[in-house]
């Protein structure tokens, strides 16, 4: 992997849990690697109040982390809406981009169906009524993500019409795709579209319109090659952006540009003109 980045090809990593234990040993180092490899600016995705709560001070101590804020589908065991209250005071705050990581997962057995169902409808109508994208969570339910999605995506007016989120970690079905382009989503790409055995993946990674594509870690998790078996961390978010410039026959300078443009509209970041005007590892004082 090459660090040098003396021109803008900045990234943007789209999906990383920084909050988390993994973490909690080196996460200054961390974020400073990220930086030196060209990785500016990174989002957390809440797993709970809780989550949301750390990410959020992540988000106030260093000026290129933002988040998003919800309940985790693997989280709502039991879900109680009173929750929403916490959840919707941080959604609501500056550094807050998103809804998420919300979704629903029939992989996993740690919450019944009904509660997941429940716990991503209501964060739908908070994100519709705090006008922010949401970032999608689907594992072994995409028939259902969808269905829930589309009856969401009817009721929206205005901008967030244009932008309603992303499907993270994609690894669902051509079909899917379509169906979730259709209604608007991005798709995220994260280390599996390294993997040997990922020819679908990366097949659904070339076709999908260049301009709704996001590049992510989902870190601690998913390391792409060659560090698969390792702790992930953002800065490996460079070999996913990498991988996926050499399917789609483009330099990695011009990929990179593409995916931070795509980021920056989906979560209406600070678009950045010049490289000195955005580091993720200077803490704000």
């Amino acid at each position: 992997m090459n660090n040098s980045v003396d021109r803008l090809d900045r990234l943007i990593d789209t999906h990383c849990h920084l909050d988390f234990e993994a973490f909690d040993t080196d996460r200054p180092e961390v974020i400073a690697r990220a930086a030196a490899a060209g990785v500016t600016r990174l989002i957390i995705p809440a797993i709970n109040a809780e989550s949301g709560a750390a990410a959020l001070h992540l988000a106030a101590t260093y000026p290129g982390i933002y988040v998003g804020v919800g309940i985790h589908p693997n989280d709502t065991k039991d879900y109680d809406p009173a929750l929403l209250v916490s959840i919707g005071e941080q959604a609501r705050e500056a550094k807050c981009c998103a809804i998420g990581e919300i979704g629903l997962d029939y992989y996993r057995d740690w919450s019944p169906k009904a509660d997941q169902r429940r716990a991503f409808e209501d964060h739908l109508m908070l994100a519709a009524a705090v006008g922010k994208p949401v970032i999608i969570h689907n594992r072994e339910a995409a028939e259902d993500v969808i269905a829930i999605l589309r009856a969401w995506i009817g009721g929206l007016d205005g901008d967030l019409r244009a932008r309603p989120g992303v499907l993270h970690s994609f690894s669902a079905s051509w079909e899917i795709a379509e169906q979730a382009l259709d209604l608007g989503f991005y798709l995220g790409f994260t280390g599996p579209v390294t993997f040997k055995n990922a020819e679908d993946t990366r097949r659904i990674a070339a076709a999908a319109p260049l301009e709704r594509i996001l590049v992510e870690t989902d870190a601690p998790y998913l390391t792409p090659h060659p560090h698969r078996g390792q702790r992930n961390e953002p800065r490996y978010v460079r070999l996913v952006a990498e991988r996926l410039a050499a399917l789609r026959n483009m330099s990695d300078a011009d990929f990179f540009a593409l995916t931070t443009g795509n980021a920056e509209r989906l979560f209406q970041l600070p678009i950045v003109a010049r490289a000195e005007d955005v580091t993720v590892n200077a803490p704000d004082h």
